[in-house]
């Protein structure tokens, strides 16, 4: 024997059900994606963005009168987690009796920073007082009057 079946009705709960099922999945995803946002970047480049922004220019000028001194740095970090930095004049001499420091920071925030002092250990190359812990690291290194900033791992 066969039964005659009859379609189901779409009714108002059904478009109900569809909407809340619809609509929990956006929220969802909304909070998960907020949530991975804020956990990977705290948010903050600069303290003031106003005041950061009457100094660019200055900035600029000082990075430019870097440039045109041609100085070439090479940092690198050693099997000990070392930092190790090299400085050359534009004709590629080392520079040798310079004052070298610098500051290790975590990209995401996540460690405090690291301050990292230097000692000249052959000419124009330069070695850090301590060890870095293992990760990146955005290292802003001054040299005399210049500033280098390179992440390394």
């Amino acid at each position: 024997m066969m039964r005659s079946s009859t379609p189901r009705r779409f009714t108002g709960w059904h478009m109900t059900g569809i909407l809340v099922a619809f609509f929990a999945v956006v929220i969802a995803v909304n909070m998960l994606m907020a949530t991975l946002a804020v956990r990977s970047f705290g948010g903050v480049v600069v303290d003031n963005s106003y005041v950061a922004s009457q100094k660019f220019n200055g900035w600029l000028k000082a990075a430019r009168a870097q440039e045109a001194q041609g100085w070439r740095e090479t940092i690198a970090i050693d099997a000990q987690r070392r930092v190790q930095v090299s400085l050359a004049d534009v004709a590629g001499a080392p520079l040798n009796g310079v004052a070298v420091t610098a500051t290790a920071a975590h990209p995401l925030g996540r460690a405090p920073d690291i301050a990292l002092s230097f000692r000249e250990v052959a000419p124009g190359r330069y070695s850090a007082d301590r060890t870095l812990p293992a990760g990146r690291w955005r290292l802003s290194l001054t040299a005399a009057d210049h500033r280098f900033v390179q992440e390394i791992d």
